[in-house]
């Protein structure tokens, strides 16, 4: 047994979809916890059986009544654990912690999350003065609980604001073990507990003393109806008060807070115990509390700052910055701020610092929260006023700096001399402007030389930081855009970099202007190559007709140069092999259509004609033929204004003089025209646009076949004597069952109704496919559905709501979700994809009629009833429907009994409504009812319903017992007098 739920466990974690398509979440968690009481099993399998509910919590617990009751089924599990047992004590606590979060039952009107936090106040208060009479043991157990304690804090903030008193006096006289858990906790609570009471209307030193001497359980213990709950448990972690803006909630309590400032001195004095990531949430959430209580002068960090200014843990170092944003020179002086500056320039470049706290250092040095700013503080880089050039020279990037670093290094820099060169037009010769564009030069001669690809990536971005800060000192700029062109005839392969920064460039973030010059430059390298074709590579002419495509997007470029060059490639012929050459074509014609959108085409018109004439004329290949010839009559047959319509169309964008935005292709070869590829695009509607509505009756019920009068005739026809035993009954009612393939099935019937606030431009919908995809396997594949069309009401005078039927194979008599989408063709005739609502198959759409023969009179079917009824409730020794008998009994077989308050009216509607089909007559049984159920593939499940005085009782037999939690919630559905009637429960 203990080998078997392992390695169910092991299958569910592995695919719990797939798990669950054999059973139900319902069914598993049930057998989850019945497994916990077993005293057979040994406590490490229990911990194993843990697992599914710690790694999915909402899947085995759907809703907050189901994690309640899971919680309390666990606690009890807890309270008959030995002690000793230490590890599955702790993991069974965060389980607990696990489902009331997760499930949201942590609340006032939850039993389980008051019984909960009393056992975890509990365990927390089990203190011990001296560690060696401890049990390691119960020390585990409580540092589990006051984690657990934390986590809920977290989650439920104010949850434990009324239990500081508590908290308190257990920090104080806790054994060092535990110190540090009890201190994270107590301070966590504090500033929830500040922060709840500071938002609230008229708050002051009253309501701070009640706070810090609060000494109730939890939070709503007290008063648990009170309306002001609300504002003493927030349901979401609180936003912390020391954002950018700086604005946060503020308690007025005047000068008389001698409790809180005992409280905060006592924390600070011994936070040296902690650990350093412990010591910075201490202080980030002390640092809030001072922020928010305007009577706490926060000169009480005084006697830290000292041990903070000097540390060399980046958690404590972000920790005194966000003192500093905080409370500015009411802390700080300006020597400490000048010593926390060359605090940051020493760590940025000290040895054993990582990379990554290196960065994070350089990213606090253009971030720091100075005492006195100068300008807005709108959260944008500027260097301190401290931050001088002398020293910034610490941090002047160079050639062994890591990528990453480098460029943080050039950034800093970058800010320190972005003024230098005022003065003169070149700078000082050895100025610090000079001297980051002699690191660029380094940089690219590495590049220039063979360099890797991090090489190149890194100096492309050094180029571009650089042109953000003096893209508009004149003789850098024009260097740089002079050496890049170099650059790019040397190495033609760097074409998308440069390209890359050229688009950079002219998004914005460097000086306008720059981009198209070098994009002009670029121009004439390229065509310089045109002097002497045959020696020029072919890869790098697919390079040089990359960059002229791009070129041609400018209209501010002229591209007669560009026209010449394409003239001298499509005739060149050496070597004979570029006129066979695809690739190399369409790239000539996609420069083609882009010349085809410039503002300047009137001059261009003859020779761009003559390329495209003789590319359709003389190239080898036929499609690049075809497009050549589909330009060229585009070019000299329609006017301007049609020409830059139809390119407009196609997505060539077509802005006057100004760069064309492309973003989709047809394919490598040109972008051809947008409308055809809309036209062999599946779009992705956004949301959902029509949807399945049950036709009728809900639970999809087939109508019973009307059985003979005469049951000898029947018996006769189905081949049994009436006179058999009933053993020769359930033969033949299970040699039916397993020849008829129809029996697994369910039909149910659906109407296509469009959503009554779905998405425009759908109200006529043709040639609809309807895709359906069963959740957790619960159902065999179901094959697409194809819908003629769909119109939405009152578009057409005929429209009527197509039906659509669904014959379902159930895997399991057990319900579950259809997953649907569908492809159409919309009224633009663009084809679409839109997901749909699920449909859910509910229980009661499971039930079918006994499948007997459809001869079998009334007589054989209540015969079949009470053998079925029989054996399920005695165990007979016959095996279970459908297995062809024979064998022991089966296990699943389990009898119930459920109590519904109906009058004899109610009941005979219900029966009437809800069971008619299924119901088995008996002529000798006037008071009472017989009722069948068969659920696909081969379950039963039998209801004998008798009135009673003051209830009707639905006993129940049924060969699988995992169908009675569903049954039993079918019943209450329909017994429920609240909700047949429409009334609110």
């Amino acid at each position: 047994m203990a080998v078997s739920w392992v390695e169910r466990v092991a299958s569910f974690l592995r695919s719990p979809s797939r798990f669950l398509a054999s059973t139900t979440a319902e069914v598993f968690l049930v057998e989850l916890l019945r497994e916990q009481r077993d005293e057979r099993l040994t406590y490490d399998v229990k911990l194993t059986m843990l697992s599914p509910l710690c790694e999915h919590p909402t899947l085995l617990c759907p809703s907050a009544c189901t994690g309640e009751e899971t919680c309390l089924e666990l606690m009890s599990v807890f309270s008959h654990c030995p002690p000793k047992y230490t590890e599955f004590r702790c993991q069974l606590l965060l389980t607990l912690t696990t489902v009331l979060v997760s499930t949201g039952c942590v609340s006032a009107h939850s039993h389980a999350s008051r019984d909960f936090l009393e056992l975890l106040l509990k365990l927390a208060q089990d203190t011990y003065y001296d560690p060696a009479d401890v049990p390691s043991a119960l020390r585990s157990t409580r540092a589990a609980a006051c984690e657990c304690l934390r986590e809920l804090e977290a989650c439920c903030p104010g949850l434990l604001s009324q239990h500081l008193e508590l908290l308190n006096g257990l920090r104080q006289q806790e054994n060092p073990r535990h110190h540090q858990a009890l201190s994270g906790l107590y301070a966590a609570v504090l500033r929830n507990g500040v922060h709840l009471l500071a938002r609230q209307a008229g708050a002051g030193p009253e309501g701070l003393k009640a706070l810090l001497g609060g000494n109730a359980a939890v939070a709503w213990e007290a008063e648990p109806d009170s309306p002001a709950l609300t504002d003493r448990v927030a349901s979401a972690p609180l936003p912390s008060v020391l954002g950018p803006s700086g604005l946060g909630p503020s308690l007025q309590t005047g000068p008389d807070c001698k409790e809180l400032r005992s409280v905060l001195s006592s924390l600070l004095e011994e936070s040296y115990l902690l650990t350093p990531l412990s010591q910075a949430a201490l202080f980030h959430a002390l640092t809030e509390v001072v922020a928010m209580v305007s009577g706490v002068s926060p000169a009480i960090f005084k006697a830290q700052l000292l041990r903070l200014l000097g540390t060399s843990k980046v958690c404590l170092f972000h920790c005194t910055l966000l003192m500093k944003a905080a409370f500015t020179d009411s802390l700080f002086s300006a020597e400490d701020e000048a010593f926390l500056l060359r605090r940051l320039v020493a760590l940025c470049q000290h040895p054993q610092v990582s990379t990554a706290a290196q960065l994070f250092y350089t990213d606090c040095l253009v971030h720091f929260p100075e005492n006195r700013p100068i300008g807005a503080a709108d959260g944008g880089e500027a260097l301190p006023v401290l931050f001088t050039p002398r020293l910034a020279a610490a941090l002047a990037p160079t050639m062994f700096d890591e990528p990453a670093t480098m460029l943080a290094r050039l950034n800093v820099s970058a800010l320190v001399h972005l003024e230098e060169h005022g003065e003169r037009e070149g700078g000082a010769a050895g100025g610090g402007l000079a001297c980051l564009w002699d690191h660029l030069l380094l940089r690219l001669h590495v590049v220039e030389h063979g360099g890797d690809r991090a090489g190149v990536v890194t100096f492309f971005r050094a180029s571009f930081l650089f042109l953000c800060h003096f893209g508009h000192v004149e003789r850098y700029a024009a260097d740089l855009r002079r050496r890049l062109c170099a650059l790019y005839l040397r190495h033609c392969r760097l074409a998308p970099h440069v390209l890359n920064l050229a688009d950079r460039a002219q998004d914005g973030a460097v000086r306008p202007g720059w981009a198209v010059a070098l994009l002009r430059c670029l121009q004439g390298a390229a065509v310089s190559a045109g002097d002497d074709l045959a020696a020029v590579s072919q890869k790098d002419l697919h390079w040089h007709l990359r960059v002229l495509a791009r070129v041609a997007e400018e209209g501010q470029i002229g591209q007669g140069s560009t026209v010449d060059f394409l003239f001298a490639v499509a005739t060149s012929a050496s070597p004979a092999s570029r006129n066979e050459d695809w690739r190399l074509a369409s790239d000539l014609l996609a420069v083609c259509r882009h010349l085809l959108a410039h503002p300047g085409l009137d001059v261009l018109l003859c020779p761009l004609a003559d390329v495209l004439q003789h590319v359709a004329r003389r190239h080898g290949d036929t499609d690049v033929r075809d497009h050549a010839r589909l330009y060229y009559s585009l070019l000299t047959a329609l006017s301007r204004e049609k020409l830059a319509g139809v390119l407009a169309n196609g997505g060539g964008g077509g802005a006057n003089g100004g760069r064309q935005d492309n973003k989709c292709a047809l394919s490598a070869m040109v972008v051809e025209s947008q409308d055809l590829t809309s036209a062999l695009t599946i779009h992705k509607a956004r949301t959902p646009v029509f949807h399945l509505v049950a036709k009728g009756r809900a639970g999809g019920w087939a109508e019973s076949t009307p059985a003979p009068e005469d049951d000898d005739e029947a018996a006769a026809a189905a081949g049994t004597d009436p006179g058999a035993p009933d053993a020769d009954v359930l033969s033949s009612y299970r040699s039916q069952l397993l020849s008829s393939g129809s029996a697994a099935e369910i039909a149910l019937s659906y109407e296509l109704r469009h959503l009554d606030a779905g998405p425009p431009g759908f109200d006529r919908l043709f040639s609809l496919r309807l895709h359906f995809e069963p959740s957790a396997g619960r159902f065999a594949a179901l094959p697409d559905v194809c819908v003629p069309r769909l119109f939405r009401e009152g578009a057409s005078a005929a429209a009527a709501p197509p039906a659509v039927t669904l014959t379902l194979r159930p895997r399991a008599p057990y319900p579950g979700t259809l997953r649907c989408s569908a492809i159409f063709t919309a009224q633009d005739e663009l084809t679409w994809h839109a997901a749909l609502p699920d449909v859910h198959v509910a229980f009661r759409q499971l039930f079918k009629p006994l499948p007997v023969p459809a001869s079998w009179g009334p007589a054989l079917r209540l015969r079949a009833f009470e053998r079925l009824w029989d054996e399920f409730c005695s165990g007979g020794e016959a095996g279970s429907v459908g297995e062809g008998g024979g064998g022991d009994a089966s296990p699943d077989r389990a009898s119930s009994l459920f109590c519904g308050r109906l009058g004899e009216a109610e009941l005979e509607a219900l029966l009437k409504e809800h069971f008619a089909p299924f119901r088995v007559a008996d002529p000798g049984d006037v008071t009472g009812h017989r009722v069948l159920l068969f659920l696909p593939p081969r379950s039963h499940v039998l209801l004998r319903i008798r009135p009673q005085e003051d209830a009707v009782q639905f006993h129940m037999a049924t060969d699988n017992w995992r169908l009675l939690p569903h049954v039993n919630d079918f019943l209450l559905s329909v017994t429920d007098w609240e909700a047949r009637n429409g009334v609110d429960s």
